[in-house]
């Protein structure tokens, strides 16, 4: 009679530890994902509101120099403008801008990415901005109001040509020393302010367009 020697496989399950194990790996796995994705959500998010803030700072930049150019242009020697008449051209603007910086008296800019809150008024009775739509100056004198705090990002809103909010957007504007035959001109800072998804500190992007005075 033969006989087998037969060895009975036994099925083996995962104990209580490995399942632990397991899904403290696959959480592990699936925080790191999500985080990255966020990352990546802000990282895109910041790098559209960027875009978008920079378009209008170079929208400001552009709309000074066209009232310079017209100004220097329509300039000779004693020029005076009437500016109680209802017409206003764009060098008339420009004459302006320059009344309003040299009123601020502004000797230097403020510190760039100081303003860590965004507040606004910027600066009362010097800083400014640019209607880009019909090319004219808005103040914190004259308009106080359209200057406020960027909800989302720094833009101007406009209502057709009405410039309806500047938020978190503004320009200063500093008036170079005079000495002996020197051309003077004013650095416009063009300053964009606000607060950005993912990070505690506000964003800060600007430029400076300097611009020279007319000589007889």
């Amino acid at each position: 009679m033969l006989t087998f020697n037969t060895t009975r496989r036994q099925d083996k399950g995962d104990t209580l530890i490995e399942v632990l194990f397991a899904i403290t790996i696959f959480s592990m796995i699936v925080v790191t994902a999500m985080s990255l994705m966020n990352q990546g959500v802000a990282a895109s998010q910041r790098s559209l509101e960027t875009t978008l803030v920079r378009q209008q700072i170079d929208g400001q930049a552009e709309a000074l120099r066209f009232l310079h150019e017209s100004y220097v242009q329509a300039y000779q020697s004693g020029q005076t403008f009437n500016l109680t008449d209802t017409i206003v051209t764009p060098a008339e603007e420009y004459y302006q801008i320059i009344q309003f910086v040299d009123r601020g008296g502004n000797t230097k800019a403020s510190k760039f990415g100081g303003n860590t809150a965004c507040a606004v008024p910027f600066s009362a009775s010097k800083d400014f901005i640019i209607n880009a739509v019909s090319a004219k100056l808005v103040n914190t004198t004259n308009k106080p109001t359209v200057f406020q705090k960027a909800t989302t990002y720094a833009q101007l809103t406009y209502t057709g040509n009405t410039l309806d909010t500047s938020k978190g957007m503004w320009i200063e504007g500093v008036r170079s020393p005079v000495s002996g035959t020197s051309a003077g001109y004013i650095d416009f800072h063009i300053r964009a302010c606000w607060n950005v998804l993912g990070s505690d500190a506000p964003m800060n992007i600007g430029t400076i367009v300097r611009l020279y005075e007319p000589r007889s």
